[in-house]
């Protein structure tokens, strides 16, 4: 809201003669003088004026106009000894307002132009702070996060001296943190509508297998080792008679897995359960497998069958 419109609006709610209604009439003198001020620099005022008046804003935390001048005075400026540092500070004021996709794609371009300059290192480092700020919650898309993890890291390659260094570091594991989380919380829904098809159980005993290979150390791969027993015992008692027999043997290699990795772990009694009953099942299908062979095997093999001998039909002969 500018000056003119604050008047408007509040000037004719004010009590007569209150102290608070001197107070606000005061404040917006003061908005409006403000504001007609920086709109004739930015009419009027010199490139070193403006220049000025720029990092002037920028101290005092104004980023807001700090910006409006900067991003005025860029193309100007070009070949001057003060563009290097509005491109910089640009950033700055972008970065500043909570605008990272924008600060992250200034800081980079001034990296690109100025590999050379004393702010190359903090620019870099920025760009890929920025995209770190940038960063998804985890129960969205996390491309975004991918992308400030392999920009954290050019960084450290870069400079692997850096004060920065061990900044990167710590931001880094943050971010795979929350891709850890992300791939947690896909298993378990995978796991949690697994009842609806078999698709969505194999489905589950993938994710899992995949989150522990990209996850080894991870503080849910207990949970999810026995969630992945649990998805493949509801896989195998769902499944057609003839895929029964592999998917029951899967469970039980699941869950020697689980107990090899965690002997005294807090799900291994309903995991042994699942374990029992799958057993229970393999055997019941064995016996049924020898019953089947007794059946094929006392029943008369056709090749040995006698052949069905046929006379052929005797005609009369004709009368004369």
């Amino acid at each position: 809201m500018n000056g003119v419109a604050f008047f408007i609006t509040f000037a004719p709610n004010m009590r007569k003669n209150s102290p608070a209604s001197y107070f606000l009439l005061f404040i917006a003198v003061l908005v409006i003088t403000s504001c007609s001020k920086f709109s004739k620099l930015q009419k009027t005022g010199t490139d070193q004026e403006k220049y000025d008046a720029a990092m002037s804003y920028y101290k005092k935390g104004d980023f807001y106009r700090s910006g409006l001048l900067f991003e005025e005075l860029i193309p100007l400026l070009k070949g001057s000894t003060e563009s290097e540092l509005a491109q910089f500070y640009y950033a700055y004021t972008q970065y500043q307002q909570g605008q990272y996709n924008t600060s992250q794609f200034l800081f980079k371009k001034f990296f690109d132009t100025y590999a050379r300059s004393d702010y190359a290192q903090e620019a870099l480092y920025m760009h890929a702070f920025s995209l770190y700020k940038d960063s998804s919650p985890f129960n969205l898309d996390q491309t975004s996060t991918f992308t400030a993890i392999s920009a954290m890291q050019d960084f450290i390659n870069a400079y692997p001296e850096s004060p920065f260094r061990e900044e990167c570091t710590r931001y880094i594991l943050e971010l795979r943190a929350k891709l850890e989380r992300k791939a947690y919380e896909r298993a378990r829904l995978y796991h949690k509508i697994s009842d609806f098809n078999a698709m969505s159980m194999k489905s589950a005993v993938i994710s899992i297998e995949n989150f522990r290979k990209d996850f080894p150390d991870s503080k849910y791969n207990e949970e999810l080792a026995f969630l992945k027993v649990e998805s493949q015992y509801n896989l195998a008692t769902n499944s057609f008679s003839a895929k029964q027999k592999e998917r029951y043997q899967d469970v039980l290699k699941f869950y020697q897995e689980l107990i090899d990795k965690y002997p005294t772990g807090r799900y291994n009694r309903d995991a042994e359960r699942m374990f029992d009953e799958s057993q229970k099942q393999i055997d019941v299908i064995a016996k049924a497998e020898v019953e089947r062979q007794k059946q094929l095997e006392t029943q008369p093999d056709p090749a040995n069958k006698p052949t069905k001998v046929t006379t052929p039909a005797i005609t009369e002969p004709k009368g004369q």
